[in-house]
């Protein structure tokens, strides 16, 4: 990851609103979440979650589909495990004993426990 992405995710994330999205969004795993049943959990009005989105979609943090008149929108993993890896790289000078967690990879889409 380059710097200007770290810091457009961490912009994007640095707003109250927005990191309670998308962690929400990655606690709903690969399945995501439709974009009504988002905003019911956060309680915002369509327009305050659709600007939210904006930009966490600009960041490349969500990605979403439309399934007929629906819009789901999923955390994407891959970008948030290249912001945790850009941000720990150099984690305790690069010693052994110190080092991030292993990268999220969330359960297959459909597959739940």
């Amino acid at each position: 990851m380059k710097a200007a992405a770290a810091v457009a995710a961490l912009n994007a994330l640095s707003h109250e609103t927005r990191l309670a999205a998308f962690r929400r969004l990655v606690q709903a795993g690969p399945d995501g979440l439709p974009v009504g049943e988002l905003r019911e959990r956060l309680d915002l009005p369509a327009a305050t979650l659709s600007a939210h989105l904006n930009v966490l979609r600009a960041a490349d943090l969500v990605r979403d589909e439309r399934e007929g008149r629906v819009i789901r929108v999923r955390a994407h993993y891959p970008q948030m495990n290249s912001l945790i890896a850009y941000l720990t790289e150099n984690c305790c000078a690069g010693t052994v004993d110190c080092g991030p967690a292993g990268a999220c990879v969330p359960a297959s889409k459909g597959a739940r426990k």
